[in-house]
């Protein structure tokens, strides 16, 4: 109301003009502002992430694992091995580290000890730290893991147990640098598809190539491509996690090599200069990449896989928003029988295809029984969840395969990645329609695992009934 005695003035339209031309000049800025450390939010309530990594590539003389047909040492290096760390934190201050190795395998010896050391300098729960190997078979022996795959000699056994303790300090390193260098970061996520690998128990890999081109390609496969993309605060992508959930065996010969995935790590790094990229591989222990054989054909699937990466950058991504929360339990899975001594002798003794292969599962099974009784027919299996808002990892123990994935995300919803290969590489895994039929995933590959006899009915269920429970609780927040 305009005082006693004064009129009211009627206002200035080009006044109101310019007033509204600055806010529309000046929302931006502000939005800008407060999104930025030391604007008008609080920095504390984003996410912040972090890298690290360190070279993993074993020195002369170190065993090759994965192929029983292997004689000797390895003889070089085509392409460089890696541990890479990512670091997360949620505005609450709840941190994971998940290191990803170029590596065949994992014990669950080295990922406790990696993972206790780095919670006792961090200050992180054993849930919080989450290892993943690639499968390459162009890695290292590792000391208990595929054991029954050969005996080797002793300065090849020492040398495989030095490079295991110094890859424990480089694990330890890499999730150091990650952690240490948390910053403010946008995390999001998005998928597409790459079609480099097939179900290999249901296409003889002759028929690949034309069962592929005419879309007749039978069995269970997934073809999708999750990725990860962290930036910083000024937009730059820093780290980019992708998965894809299949054997990462092209190659067999006797160099060092991250294989398809390595090569697919390679060329995002030079696609994204400055970003680390890691790889974590899916529940595709029953697909195999196709066509295999060379270096080229390796690069040629890397090349394909971060295009399919680089496509879901393109996409319009899911922002990660809400709270970090991880845990992890065991499950005791049973082993079907125990093995009788005639079958360990003619193990040990009969002349047969893969002879050396079968002497080292006699070898192994028998200490194992020798000095764990009963208890060798049993395995404490680790299953793994994290929550990142909105998204949901599950890591599960050994080569893990596709009807696990498959099922875990139409139980939990699309939001949901599974990882194989995970915190213990021990054993395939198979479902409980694959151990049913047999064959190499559901039966004999326990041999070069060292493993008494295939699983126990039942395992599938059981797997997939902790997983939910974990996943229930971290998406609770606890």
């Amino acid at each position: 109301m305009a005082p006693p005695g004064k009129k009211k003035l009627a206002p200035d339209p080009r006044r109101a003009l310019a007033r509204a031309a600055m806010k529309a000049r000046l929302l931006p800025l502000l939005l800008l502002l407060c999104l930025t450390p030391g604007g008008c939010a609080d920095h504390a309530t984003a996410w912040r992430a972090g890298a690290g990594r360190e070279s993993i590539t074993p020195p002369a003389g170190v065993w090759m694992t994965g192929y029983a047909s292997r004689t000797k040492p390895a003889e070089g290096t085509a392409q460089d091995l890696w541990v890479k760390a990512l670091a997360v934190a949620d505005p609450a201050g709840n941190r994971g580290v998940l290191l990803t190795l170029d590596l065949c395998g994992i014990t669950r010896e080295i990922s406790d000890r990696v993972a206790t050391e780095i919670g006792r300098r961090h200050g992180l729960p054993r849930s919080a730290v989450m290892t993943n190997v690639s499968h390459t078979h162009c890695s290292p022996f590792i000391p208990g893991n595929i054991a029954g795959l050969r005996i080797l000699p002793a300065d090849g056994q020492k040398k495989a147990e030095d490079y295991a303790r110094a890859l424990e300090e480089k694990m330890i390193r890499a999730a150091d640098a990650a952690l240490r260098t948390l910053r403010p970061a946008t995390l999001a996520w998005a998928e597409d598809e790459a079609h480099i690998g097939y179900n290999r128990r249901e296409n003889p890999a002759t028929d690949v190539p034309g069962q592929r081109a005419a879309g007749k390609l039978k069995g269970p496969f997934d073809p999708r491509v999750p990725v990860l993309a962290v930036r910083a605060a000024d937009g730059a992508l820093m780290a980019l996690l992708m998965s894809y959930a299949c054997h990462n065996t092209t190659l067999q010969f006797y160099q060092w090599h991250g294989d398809y995935a390595g090569s697919a790590q390679v060329e995002l790094e030079k696609r994204h200069p400055g970003a680390t990229v890691l790889f974590a591989i899916g529940c595709g222990a029953d697909a195999n990449p196709a066509p295999r054989g060379t270096v080229e054909l390796a690069d040629q699937h890397g090349r394909a896989l971060a295009d399919a990466a680089d496509r879901a950058l393109a996409k319009k991504m899911n922002p990660i928003t809400g709270r970090f929360a991880s845990a992890l339990e065991d499950i005791t899975l049973n082993f079907a029988r125990r093995p009788t001594e005639e079958q360990l002798r003619i193990a040990r003794e009969k002349n047969q295809s893969n002879k050396e292969m079968h002497q080292a599962w006699s070898a192994v099974v028998t200490e194992k029984l020798r000095t764990q009784g009963e208890a060798a027919l049993r395995y404490s299996y680790p299953v793994q969840a994290w929550n990142l808002g909105s998204l949901s990892w599950v890591a599960l123990g050994g080569e893990v395969v596709v009807d696990y994935s498959l099922r875990l995300r139409r139980e939990l919803g699309e939001n949901l990645w599974a990882f194989g290969y995970s915190t213990d590489v021990m054993a395939y895994i198979p479902s409980e329609r694959v151990l049913k039929e047999g064959r190499y995933e559901g039966d004999t590959s326990m041999v070069p695992y060292g493993q008494p006899s295939p699983w126990a009915p039942g395992l599938e269920d059981a797997i997939v009934s902790k997983t939910r429970e974990l996943v229930a609780r971290t998406r609770a927040g606890k």
